[in-house]
């Protein structure tokens, strides 16, 4: 027996796990034009709004409700197009504001199983035109007959087992907002939030903007993981903080957006990996660093703000350069919620005195769960 196709259309749909997120990969050319359409199409697909999102691919859970749009390239010097949109769960609203950096990190070898970009062995260089950001990163992947490679010893924390090591350089990144590396022209500044006060802070945008704070001078201890850690209006204060970020950069504030981000950092000290059970010891990392993310904590750590957090980590002056110190070694060791990230970091005195980054990447693994039909109601096709 078939199904009515008179009522539905199938779209054509990648499921795929990157880093510690999971999202729906979708071609561009198999959506609407319309922006409002396609959004509504997206919506279905994922089954949202609605807590379960039982009624489409969405996992319920910010992490794995993402969303990438793949298209061929469209500016001089880039392989492929891609748009990162966050699906929120609750309410029909796609945000599109900035990067993830764990779905980031699947679109190369995507582009590549699909014929986009064409496979070089051993290692393929893909050029990703972010359409969020208009800027361009490259992805490094490893390839064997013709096809990304899947398998390989390079563990991500918070994902079960290992795979191959992708390497993504996120340097061209730097200045997402339009206002440059350190987007008020220092390291680190006095911000007068409403209801607070004075807090000291570093604002970066590498990837996506985020401001660096001390986890003491808001009453943390930087080890939090779930909202019943924090005492009654913690995170209300984070949001806050948010909140005056989006004034400094320009931004209109909406509460929905992912972007800006707020991190709240702390000296080395043991912790306990909230998904493992197991004790991270203090010199195993430089730093603590937990991230706001939609009203919580993220639960392990946006890969793109591990480019932005090293970025920080290796400018003279900031809140975390405070904390790391002068180190010889480009590699900057993050110990997050579950576990500990690595990125390499490099910044480098430019001609005018300021700080240039010359190098922000990070790691990853990334697969390709399924592929097949998602089958949309035609309803969602029409205007209004």
């Amino acid at each position: 027996m078939e199904m009515n196709r008179k009522e539905v259309t199938p779209i054509r749909t990648t499921i795929y796990r990157c880093g510690t997120s999971k999202g729906i990969f979708l071609h561009e050319n198999h959506l609407p034009q319309d922006p409002r359409i396609r959004d509504k199409v997206i919506l279905a697909i994922f089954g949202s709004p609605d807590p379960r999102q039982i009624d489409g691919l969405g996992g319920a859970e910010v992490l794995t409700s993402k969303l990438a749009i793949i298209g061929p390239p469209s500016v001089p010097g880039a392989d492929v197009d891609y748009t990162f949109g966050q699906v929120d769960i609750d309410t029909p609203f796609i945000s599109y504001s900035g990067l993830c950096g764990n779905i980031s990190s699947g679109v190369a070898p995507f582009a590549i199983e699909e014929g986009l970009v064409r496979a070089v062995e051993p290692v393929t260089t893909v050029r990703v035109y972010s359409k969020n950001t208009g800027q361009i990163y490259i992805t490094e992947v490893p390839v064997k007959d013709g096809s990304p490679v899947i398998t390989g010893d390079y563990k991500v924390p918070g994902v079960p087992g290992t795979g191959a090591k992708l390497n993504i350089d996120m340097v061209g990144t730097v200045g997402s907002a339009g206002m440059g590396l350190l987007p008020t022209g220092h390291p680190t500044d006095t911000f007068d939030i409403p209801g607070f006060g004075k807090l000291e802070g570093s604002l970066v945008d590498t990837v996506n903007p985020c401001l660096f704070i001390r986890a003491a001078d808001v009453g943390l201890t930087g080890k939090e993981v779930k909202k019943a850690d924090f005492a009654p209006g913690k995170l209300e204060l984070l949001e806050a903080i948010r909140k005056e970020v989006f004034r400094v950069l320009g931004k209109p504030y909406v509460e929905r957006d992912a972007v800006p981000f707020v991190a709240f950092t702390a000296p080395p000290t043991d912790y306990v990996d909230h998904l493992t059970g197991d004790t991270i010891h203090a010199g195993d990392v430089d730093f603590l660093s937990r991230v706001f993310f939609l009203g919580g904590i993220h639960q392990t750590y946006p890969g793109s703000i591990s480019c932005c957090t090293g970025a920080c980590a290796v400018i003279p002056g900031t809140i975390l350069y405070e904390i790391r110190g002068t180190k010889a070694s480009p590699e900057v060791l993050i110990g997050h919620p579950g576990g500990v990230i690595d990125v390499e970091a490099i910044c480098e005195t430019g001609p005018d005195g300021g700080p240039v980054l010359k190098r922000a990447s990070y790691a990853r693994t990334a697969r390709r769960i399924m592929d097949g039909c998602c089958y949309v109601p035609n309803r969602c096709f029409e205007e209004g």
